[in-house]
């Protein structure tokens, strides 16, 4: 499979992101390219890794075939050839795609993210270890990092361009939405969280939380679009030997991060781009997580 930092196809590209470039097909369609691109605290690796865009790509096809009958998605086509049957202009471009790419219904994305956390973990730990909240608001006495939240806890965030995304409050997601549109990317979220939870807990992992992007077309509908429950957009556990009290082991670029965080500690790197160039030993192990992550998901070997 080609490896991809960058991608240069034939159509007009209106976005490229830490890890996506998108391509404007026609008014109505968008071609979604993921790259072999990592980043970790904000930083973009210079050194890709291999089959990564594929596993974020397919994964989140895979999840949108699992949602049919449960939400209206964004996903046209996610193989290859159905998409160079649409947009013939990508025939020499087949190699490059392949995977990697998803074509898309067009629709104007929502400035919030829609985060759900079923686990106590992360931002939302941290948070609520010191003050006993999360985005400011009150949470029960006693909870346990990792432990599982009955219900989940919706905690939508802001869109950031770089850095971190910022947790707000429902309240403020209403005044920039408006409380119906809120009312209903909430539970279009806790809709699609819970069908994904029960799926992945089948198959040996945990979902402990993951957060959604919507859009809406020009004649209203409401899409769930971008990536889905992925190991990038998501924290992945296995469910054999979860022990809540502690951080839990993740399916996702934990030896990148492990691997930087030793290089910070020695004083090597100062957490600033450009980053340390990376030993071929942690990209292959990062690129056998995510493959992990899809195999143990999806009960499949990857092929593309």
């Amino acid at each position: 499979m080609v490896l991809m930092t960058t991608s240069d196809l034939p159509l007009k590209r209106i976005a490229r992101g830490k890890v996506r470039d998108v391509y404007e097909v026609d008014g109505d369609r968008l071609l979604l390219v993921a790259t072999d691109r990592v980043s970790a605290y904000d930083v973009v690796m210079a050194e890709p890794i291999p089959m990564k865009g594929a596993v974020l790509t397919q994964t989140s096809a895979w999840w949108f075939r699992q949602l049919e009958g449960v939400v209206k998605h964004h996903m046209i086509a996610a193989n290859a050839d159905a998409i160079i049957a649409a947009v013939p202009a990508l025939k020499p471009h087949r190699a490059e795609i392949a995977g990697r790419a998803m074509l898309c219904r067009r629709g104007t994305v929502f400035p919030i993210e829609c985060v759900v956390r079923g686990y106590l973990s992360g931002s939302a730990w941290r948070e609520y270890f010191k003050q006993g909240t999360l985005a400011g608001e009150t949470l029960p006495p006693g909870l346990k990092e990792s432990g599982r939240l009955d219900p989940p806890i919706f905690s939508p965030a802001t869109k950031a361009e770089s850095g971190h995304d910022e947790n707000i409050t429902i309240g403020r997601m209403a005044e920039v939405l408006g409380k119906d549109v809120t009312a209903e990317l909430e539970r279009l979220t806790r809709v699609v969280y819970t069908k994904g939870r029960d799926v992945a807990l089948k198959q040996g992992i945990i979902i402990a939380d993951t957060k959604f992007e919507f859009g809406r077309t020009e004649s209203g509908d409401i899409l769930l679009i971008d990536e889905v429950m992925t190991p990038d957009s998501s924290r992945f556990w296995p469910l054999d030997g979860y022990a809540p009290g502690k951080p839990q082991p993740s399916f996702d670029k934990q030896p990148l991060r492990d691997w930087l965080d030793v290089e910070r500690h020695a004083g090597r790197w100062n957490g600033d781009a450009p980053a340390p160039r990376l030993p071929a030993e942690v990209v292959d192990a990062t690129s056998k997580r995510y493959l992990e992550a899809y195999r143990r998901l999806t009960g499949a070997e990857l092929s593309v």
